[in-house]
This record gives structure tokens, C-alpha cells and sequence, in this order.
């Protein structure tokens, strides 16, 4: 049998930060197994084919992956353009994967990771086994892999956080599906331009994803009367409502923010504050319309549709027998959790990390990319870049390497005591540009928003 250094690392999922800690694995003469639940490399990228990021190509690619692609022909994109998350499939992630041939195995759905002939329990010659990752092909068939250690860069796209604010799926809210999405509509599609087309949607969240949603449905209300958002967030609207704007060092992204605040007064929405919701119901006189309600008892203005922006979280139910240290609140490791956590600040900038931050009681275990962050947010790819970079100088046993810092990341212009922490008093906290939700007993604050204008849509 394969000693363990002879094994592979199996990288689970094929997106920008699983080709990359494969591209990087491969620099260091380590065999990676990128095992991919969907058909294609960058499956959950091509779920929000239509959105443009707010990076540019030049924060996009990964400098080993760019060296493996460099035989092939390919060409590097307008390093100052910023493409859609369709354009990044297929102008690099698709050519990376192919670069990568048969150490890209598709349709492969990861369903548990152990140590071989150990579970979580045993201690006795845990470390000196290797790896068991068990799979479900495409065809129903399982298949044991055995692997020398594990690179989980699987992303938290499946799970996406829900309205209630609790954490947990409101009530109504699983019984209300037909009316609810959890992803940015896509208003190019003919079928979902009518679905929202004339009608009164609320947006549920307060980050970019909320901003483009908002954004692309005061377009759609340009073109088809009728249409209009409700804007339903948890916090009040404060002086970092919108991001850091002219302060941000990724420009499109304080872009993102600058455009919907210059656009308050086009009437294309309606803000709905300090509103935590607590259940949906059908209206009364339009049981095909819904009603959010809140922990406060208020209830929203009759809605047709709901879009749900509230964040994502890691799916760790294929990880339940390794040993992992994840923060209690982030689900992120707990040297990294401190780093990243919004109830501390709102800081983009996170001092770059890898291996060291990332490793796990279980030895040759990481979580990597946005799956590193469990549920906080501003993640940017290269971020992921360098913690694979890290990760792979690791398995070689290259610790200086693994601990030298890379990168340098941009700043968001936004710096809060609070971060996105939900205060439970009005009062602005020290240092911060943060704005507490309105109180229970206050009335909404009715704010309006445009249509966006800038890079990212």
C-alpha cells in the first residue's frame, strides 16, 4: 500500500480557490485530486454568471495557476476590466481545470471525510493514518478515496442564510418557496424578468448582494412600471450604510455603494429599518402575496416576491468526524475567527494568513477560501489565493514559506467599533461610522433608492 506522502491531497471543489491550491500543490511536486460536485469547474460561480464582481482580472487570477496556464496559450484578460462571475468560468477557471486534466474528477459529490479505519473518538495512531474521503459519483455510485490530506475549498454557496433573523427559517417561510429566492435575480432571462416585472419585491439585506439586487430592480422599473423594492435591513441607515465609497480601495466596490446612495431620491424603493424578521404570512385579502413580520410585530407593506440577501453559512455536515476548531459564532477557525469578525469591526482589510491561522486539531485538515470565513463576509479571492499559497508550502514542509506574508490587501474605507454587529441601543459606537437599528417603538425610516451606476451590476 501507498504511504501516506505518496497519496494525493484531495482539494473538494473546482472553484477559483480549489484550482488554485491544486495549481499551487502541483509547484511543489504534490499529486492534488480536485474532486467537483457539478459538471463543470466553477459550478457556483456560474450560478451568479450574470453579476459582475467588483474586482478586476488583475485580483482574480492566481499567480501559480497563471504559470500552469502559461504553456497552454492562454491569455491573461484586460487586467483592469472587471468581468462577471460568467466570464470568470469560462476565460479562467474552465482553462485552469482543463490545464489540470484528469486531476480534476467532476460530478464527484463529497458526502464524508474521516481518518482511515479511525473515527472521531479514537486517539491511537490517529496522525500516522491517512485520509478517507468518501464520494458519490454522478451515477449514484460511492467510492473511498484515500488521500494524505484534505483542502476543503468548497465554498458556502448551497447554504445561504435565511430571512429569519433568528438564524433559522422563519415561520412561513419554508411553506412561501414559490415566493422566495435566495440568489440575485438574473433579469436578462426573459422568464425571470416576468416574475418581478410590475411587481413589488423585497430585498432582504444590507451588503452588495443587496445593493445589486436593489440596483437591477430599479433598472427593471425604468422599462416596466409598477416595479418597486422594498428594502427590508436589520439596522438602521447610518453613515456606512452604503460601504466605504471613495475610501475603499477597490473602487467598484465603493462604487457599489456610492451609486445606490446617490440614487435615494429616485423613488424606486422603499427602506423598511431595524426590521428582524420573525415570520412570513400570506395576505389576507391576496393569499398570493406575502407579508413579513417582524420580532417587533410590525408588518411589512404586502410584497410579491421576496429576494433574500442575508448571507452565507459553511455546510460542515460532510466533516462531522474530523477533529476541527471552529469559533462558536463565525464556524471559522479560531486563530482566524478574531481577524474577521464583524461584531468587532467592518473592516475589509484582514492581515493575510494562511496555514498557521487555518490548521485544525485534525493535522493535514484546512478550510480555505469563503468556507474559511464560516459566516462572516468580505472575502475576496485573493485572500483564498494566498491561504492556499500558504497551505501548500505546508504539506511541503516548507514552514518558512508557509509563514511568509505574500500579499497585501485592499481596504473597504470602513472601519467601525461594531462592524455589522446588530447594537441593541441607538448609540454610535467609538470609532466607528456604524448606525444602530431603530428602536422597536420608532416607525420605519423611509429611505428611496435608484438604480445603480458604476463597474459592478
Amino acid at each position: 500500500m501507498d504511504t501516506a506522502q505518496e497519496l494525493p491531497v484531495a482539494v473538494v471543489g473546482a472553484g477559483p480557490i480549489g484550482l488554485a491550491a491544486a495549481a499551487h500543490l502541483l509547484e511543489r511536486g504534490i499529486e492534488p485530486l480536485v474532486l467537483e460536485a457539478g459538471p463543470r469547474a466553477g459550478t457556483a460561480v456560474r450560478e451568479w454568471a450574470h453579476v459582475r464582481l467588483f474586482s478586476t482580472w488583475a485580483e482574480l487570477t492566481d499567480p501559480a495557476a497563471e504559470k500552469l496556464l502559461a504553456p497552454t496559450g492562454w491569455t491573461r484578460p484586460d487586467e483592469a476590466a472587471y468581468p462577471t462571475g460568467g466570464e470568470w468560468a469560462d476565460r479562467y477557471l474552465q482553462p485552469l481545470a482543463d490545464a489540470l486534466g484528469a486531476r480534476v474528477r467532476y460530478g464527484a459529490t463529497v458526502t464524508g471525510v474521516a481518518r482511515a479505519g479511525r473515527d472521531r473518538v479514537v486517539d491511537a495512531g490517529r496522525d500516522a493514518q491517512p485520509f478517507a474521503v468518501h464520494t458519490v459519483r454522478a451515477d449514484g455510485a460511492e467510492e473511498r478515496i484515500a488521500v494524505r490530506a484534505v483542502i476543503d475549498a468548497s465554498g458556502t454557496w448551497s447554504t445561504p442564510g435565511p430571512l429569519g433573523a433568528t438564524g433559522l427559517p422563519a415561520p412561513g417561510e419554508r411553506a412561501a418557496a414559490d415566493r422566495i429566492s435566495y440568489r440575485i435575480p438574473d433579469l436578462a432571462d426573459p422568464a425571470v424578468r416576468a416574475r418581478y416585472a410590475g411587481r413589488t419585491t423585497a430585498v432582504v439585506g444590507s451588503g452588495a448582494s443587496a445593493f445589486t439586487a436593489l440596483a437591477a430592480l430599479a433598472g427593471l422599473a425604468e422599462d416596466a412600471p409598477g416595479t418597486h423594492s422594498l428594502w427590508i435591513l436589520r439596522r438602521g441607515i447610518g453613515a456606512d450604510t452604503y460601504g466605504g465609497g471613495d475610501a475603499d480601495q477597490l473602487p467598484a466596490r465603493g462604487a457599489l455603494g456610492l451609486a445606490a446612495k446617490a440614487a435615494v431620491d429616485e423613488g424606486r424603493a422603499t427602506a423598511l429599518t431595524g426590521f428582524r424578521t420573525a415570520a412570513v404570512e400570506r395576505d389576507g385579502d391576496r393569499p398570493d402575496r406575502l407579508v413579513l413580520v417582524a420580532e417587533d410585530g410590525r408588518r411589512s407593506p404586502p410584497v410579491d416576491e421576496v429576494v433574500a440577501l442575508t448571507g452565507l453559512r459553511p455546510d460542515l455536515s460532510f466533516l462531522g468526524e474530523l477533529r476541527l476548531a471552529l469559533d462558536e459564532r463565525l464556524q471559522a477557525p479560531v486563530a482566524l475567527a478574531p481577524l474577521i469578525d464583524p461584531n468587532v469591526h467592518s473592516c475589509g482589510t484582514v492581515y493575510p494568513h494562511g496555514a498557521a491561522e487555518l490548521a485544525h486539531p485534525e493535522t493535514g485538515v484546512y478550510l480555505a477560501g469563503m468556507k474559511s470565513y464560516g459566516r462572516a463576509p468580505t472575502f475576496l479571492a485573493m485572500t483564498g489565493f494566498e491561504q492556499v499559497r500558504s497551505i501548500a508550502a505546508a504539506l511541503d514542509g516548507d514552514h518558512e514559506a508557509a509563514a511568509r506574508v505574500e500579499l497585501t490587501l485592499p481596504e473597504t474605507g470602513v472601519c467601525g467599533g461594531t462592524g455589522l454587529a446588530e447594537a441593541a441601543d441607538a448609540q454610535e459606537p467609538q470609532g466607528g461610522g456604524c448606525c444602530a437599528p431603530a428602536a422597536a417603538a420608532e416607525p420605519a425610516e423611509l429611505i428611496q433608492i435608484g438604480r445603480l451606476a458604476g463597474p459592478p451590476r
